[in-house]
C-alpha cells in the first residue's frame, strides 16, 4: 500500500506528517519505531512490530485509554496518581529554596544550565516514579517553557508504555501585580480580568472568548490542564480566595463555569469536542469552598472547618451539577474536578464523618459519583496527604479530619473515597503501601480493578487532548501565539471593563489629561503573608503611581495638585492571631473587613464546628475579641490627603479583593473606583476618560461589620448594604458610567435573588 506519511525534521524532535491523519511527533534520539499500517504512521511504543489498540490513533479515546489501563503494572498506575509539587523553570532564585530544584546536584546559578534543562528532580520523579502530572508554576519565558517541555516529553516517550507528560497550571493569565504567581512568571502571556474581574463585566461570551484564547496560549506553553476554574459559590465575604471565584450568584457562576470550561476544552471541528486545541479544566473546589467559617481558610488548620448554617448545602453544588457538569459544548463536562481542603461539617448524611473532602466517602463516591453521575478525575487539592504543622497557622500539610493517621493510610482513605489522584505528592512509595492495604481489605483482584478505574479516567484525559500523538512544540509557532497582538489586546479590553465606578460626586471623573494628581504613597504594617511568613512594616509607591504619570503631571504634595488620586486595598487580616493563643487564649479573632480596629461584639458567642488535634478546646468563637486590618494605614491616607486637598477632588481606587465596609473612606473621596487586579495602566485609562468605565458590582458592599457578623456563611445576598452620600446603595449589580447609574440588559439579566 502507498505511504501517505513522511518525515519532517524539527528543532530536536521529528514530526510525522500523515496527510490527512494526524501529526506525529518523536523526539530525535527516541527509541519508539514508527510502523505503517493501511499506509499510515503510528508510534510502537511497545516496540513489538504490532499495532495495540492504545496506540491506533483511529479508535476513539475511550477504547484506547481503556486498552493500555488494562496493560499498566501496578507501579505504573500509581505514578498517573502522583501530582508534581509546583516547578519552577528554572528553578532558581528564592522560590527555590522552598519549591526545590538542583541540576547536577548544584543550584542553578551555580551550574550554568540552560533555562530549560530538566531539574534532578524531575528527571527522578519522571523516570523513577513514573510522575505524568506535572504542575508549572515559574516560566522565564516562551523560549524556556516550550524546549522545557520538548525535553520533558522526550524524557517520558523513553519510558514504559511512552505515557507523555500532561502538564498543568494554576491560573496566567490574571493581570494584576498580586495574581497567584505572576511574579514568577515571564512569559509574554496576555493579561486579563481575572475570577471576580471577569464576573464584573456581567458578560459570560466574553469568558468563553477568554477561556478559547488562554487554552491556545496554555497549548502554545505545553499545558494541557488548567487547575481551574474556581466555581466556588462566595458567600462567605470574608473568605481569603473571594476574588479568585465568579462571586455568590448562583446563576451567574453556572454560566461563567459553563463558558469558562467550554472555552478551555472546545477543539473546533472536533467530532466529540476535543483534540489537539483542547485544555482539560480541573473544576474546583467540590462540594464548594466559600463557606468556611468566620471567613477563614482551610490552607490553615485554624480554617479547616465549612460550615453551612443556613442550610444551603444544596446550592453550592449547582454550578458543578449545572454548571460544569453540564456544558453545551461537544466535550459535555469538565474533565476533572478538585475537592477543596475543608471538612464540611455535619454534611455527611451517610457515615456522620467530619474528615476533609477528599477523605468522605460519602462526599465523592456516594453523592459525586453515584447521585450525580461524575466520572472524570477526581484529584486531591495539594498536600492533604502530608502532615499538618506545629502551630494552627503553620503553611503545611492539609490533612484534615486524618491527621492521626500515616501518609499511607490517608492515601488509603482518600481511595477508598473515590480519589483518582494525589496533589503535590511525586512519591509513589504511599500509593503503593495504601494498594497493598487494599489488597488486604478487599483481595487483590478488587483492589487493582479500582486502580484500573482511576488509570482509565487519567489517561482518558491524555489520550483525549492528542498527546499521545504529538506533545512536541515548535517554537516559532508557539513565539506566535503566546502575547500575540490580538490577545493581548482583547485580555486589556476586559481588564479596562471589570473596573467599577461606584461615585463620581461632581462629574470629578474623568480627569482633563496633563492637570497635576498627587498620589501619596502606602503604609502597610507587618502581617503574615500567604505562607504563614511574615512580612515586614513598609511603605510602598502604588503601582498606579508610573501609569498615571503617562497621562497626568504627578507633584509631590496635595497643596500644588488640581487632584489627588489615593490607591488603596480592602483591608488584609486573618482571622488567627498567636499572639492571643500564647496569651491564653484560644487564638481566633474575627476576620475584618474595616480598616479601623474592630471589635466583634455582635460574633456568634460559640463557633459552629471545632476540633483540632493541637487545641484544647473545641470552640473556635472569637466574640469580644479585637482586629485591626495590617494597611489601616490606607484609612488615614484618604482622610489626610482629602484634609490637605481641601475643595480640590479626591479620587480613590481600591483593590477589591473581598467586599469592605466602604463607610469609613466614602464620605472623604469625590469619586471612588474598585478594580479587581488589573494593570495600573487600564485603571489610568478610566480615569483619563480614555475607556467609560462599565463593570458591575459582582458583590455586596456591607454598611457595618455587625451585618457581617450575621450573614451566614453558606448564605448569599443576606447582608445590608452601604447607602452613600450621594444616595446609592452599594448592592450586587451596582455601577456607573460618566451619565450615571448603569441599568441595562446585564442588569436585568442577573438580578439579586434570581
Amino acid at each position: 500500500m502507498e505511504q501517505k506519511w513522511k518525515r519532517i525534521e524539527a528543532d530536536g524532535y521529528t514530526i510525522i506528517d500523515n496527510g490527512d491523519g494526524p501529526v506525529l511527533g518523536i523526539a530525535k534520539d527516541s527509541p519508539v519505531p514508527i510502523i505503517s499500517v493501511d499506509g499510515y504512521a503510528f508510534k510502537d511504543f511497545l516496540r513489538t512490530g504490532e499495532l495495540a489498540p492504545y496506540e491506533d490513533w483511529r479508535l476513539s479515546s475511550e477504547e484506547r485509554a481503556k486498552d493500555l489501563a488494562g496493560r499498566l503494572s501496578v507501579e505504573d498506575i500509581a505514578g498517573l496518581m502522583l501530582y508534581s509539587p509546583h516547578q519552577l523553570i528554572p528553578a532558581r532564585g528564592p522560590l527555590a529554596a522552598v519549591f526545590g530544584g538542583a541540576y547536577g546536584g548544584k543550584s542553578y546559578e551555580e551550574s550554568g544550565a540552560e533555562p530549560w534543562v530538566l531539574t534532578d528532580q524531575q528527571k527522578e520523579f519522571i523516570s523513577k516514579d513514573k510522575v505524568r502530572h506535572v504542575l508549572i508554576m515559574g516560566l522565564e519565558s516562551t523560549e524556556a517553557a516550550v524546549r522545557w517541555n520538548n525535553n520533558l516529553q522526550a524524557l517520558a516517550e523513553r519510558d514504559g508504555f511512552g505515557i507523555p507528560a500532561n502538564n498543568s497550571s494554576d491560573p496566567r493569565h490574571g493581570a494584576g501585580s498580586t495574581a497567584e504567581y505572576m511574579g514568577v512568571t515571564g512569559e509574554a502571556i496576555s493579561k486579563w480580568a481575572n475570577g471576580i474581574g471577569l464576573s464584573a463585566a456581567f458578560d459570560p461570551e466574553a469568558v468563553r472568548e477568554f477561556g478559547e484564547i488562554a487554552s491556545a496560549e496554555y497549548r502554545a506553553l505545553g499545558i494541557t490542564t488548567a487547575l481551574s476554574p474556581q466555581i466556588d459559590l462566595a458567600t462567605e465575604p470574608r473568605w481569603m480566595r473571594f476574588a479568585d471565584t465568579f462571586g455568590e450568584h448562583t446563576q451567574m457562576t453556572i454560566d461563567m463555569a459553563r463558558a469558562y470550561c467550554d472555552g478551555f476544552q472546545t477543539t473546533q471541528g472536533s467530532p466529540d469536542g476535543w483534540g489537539k486545541d483542547s485544555v482539560n479544566t480541573m473544576v474546583k473546589h467540590f462540594p464548594g469552598g466559600g463557606t468556611g467559617e468566620g471567613g477563614r481558610d482551610a490552607h490553615y488548620a485554624y480554617g479547616k472547618y465549612a460550615v453551612y448554617p443556613g442550610g444551603n448545602f444544596d446550592e453550592h453544588l449547582k454550578p458543578f451539577t449545572q454548571g460544569a457538569f453540564a456544558l453545551p459544548g461537544k466535550t459535555a463536562k469538565a474533565s476533572a474536578v478538585m475537592p477543596y481542603y475543608t471538612i464540611s461539617y455535619g454534611m455527611d448524611r451517610k457515615n456522620g464523618e467530619n474528615v476533609g473532602n477528599s477523605y468522605s466517602k460519602y462526599l465523592i463516591h456516594d453523592l459525586l459519583r453515584e447521585e450525580l453521575g461524575y466520572d472524570g478525575v477526581v484529584c486531591t487539592d495539594w498536600l492533604i496527604t502530608h502532615d499538618m504543622g506545629q502551630t494552627e497557622e503553620e503553611f503545611a500539610g492539609k490533612c484534615w479530619g486524618v491527621e492521626n493517621l500515616t501518609p499511607a493510610q490517608r492515601h488509603y482513605k482518600a481511595l477508598e473515597a473515590g480519589v483518582d489522584q494525589f496533589g503535590g505528592n511525586s512519591d509513589a512509595a504511599p500509593v503503593l503501601e495504601a494498594y497493598r492495604m487494599l489488597c488486604d481489605t478487599y483481595g487483590e483482584e478488587a483492589a487493582l480493578a479500582r486502580m484500573r478505574r482511576s488509570a482509565y479516567r487519567l489517561l482518558l484525559n491524555i489520550f483525549r487532548t492528542g498527546l499521545f500523538e504529538n506533545p512536541y512544540l515548535d517554537l516559532e509557532v508557539s513565539l506566535r501565539t503566546v502575547g500575540c497582538p490580538e490577545f493581548v489586546e482583547k485580555g486589556y479590553r476586559s481588564q479596562l471593563r471589570s473596573v467599577t465606578m461606584l461615585k463620581n460626586s461632581n462629574n470629578t471623573l474623568p480627569l482633563r489629561e496633563g492637570i497635576k494628581v498627587y498620589v501619596p504613597d502606602r503604609f502597610i504594617k507587618s502581617h503574615l503573608d500567604f505562607m504563614s511568613h511574615p512580612i515586614p512594616d513598609s511603605t510602598v509607591a502604588p503601582a498606579g503611581k508610573g501609569a498615571l504619570a503617562a497621562r497626568f503631571t504627578l507633584v509631590d504634595t496635595p497643596e500644588e495638585a488640581d487632584a489627588a488620586v489615593c490607591f488603596v486595598e480592602s483591608p488584609i487580616s486573618s482571622g488567627y492571631d498567636p499572639e492571643d493563643r500564647k496569651a491564653g487564649g484560644n487564638g481566633y479573632v474575627p476576620v475584618t473587613l474595616q480598616y479601623r480596629p474592630y471589635c466583634a461584639v455582635n460574633a456568634r458567642e460559640h463557633s459552629v464546628a471545632g476540633g483540632d488535634p493541637l487545641e484544647a478546646g473545641a470552640d473556635r468563637g472569637y466574640r469580644g475579641k479585637w482586629n485591626t486590618a495590617a494597611n489601616e494605614a490606607d484609612l488615614d491616607l484618604v482622610l489626610e490627603t482629602k484634609q490637605r486637598m481641601g475643595d480640590k477632588p479626591v479620587v480613590t481606587v481600591v483593590t477589591l479583593k473581598n467586599p469592605m465596609v466602604m463607610a469609613e473612606l466614602e464620605p472623604s473621596t469625590d469619586a471612588l473606583l474598585v478594580e479587581y487586579g488589573v494593570t495600573p495602566r487600564a485603571v489610568a485609562d478610566v480615569l483619563a476618560g480614555a475607556f467609560t468605565p462599565e463593570g458591575l458590582l459582582p458583590v455586596q458592599i456591607p454598611a457595618d461589620m455587625d451585618t457581617v457578623e450575621r450573614q451566614r456563611e453558606d448564605v448569599a445576598f443576606d447582608m445590608e448594604c452601604y447607602r452613600d452620600s450621594e444616595g446609592h446603595t452599594y448592592d450586587f449589580g451596582f455601577g456607573m458610567n460618566y451619565d450615571g447609574v448603569i441599568q441595562d440588559e446585564r442588569t436585568r439579566r442577573y438580578k439579586k435573588g434570581e
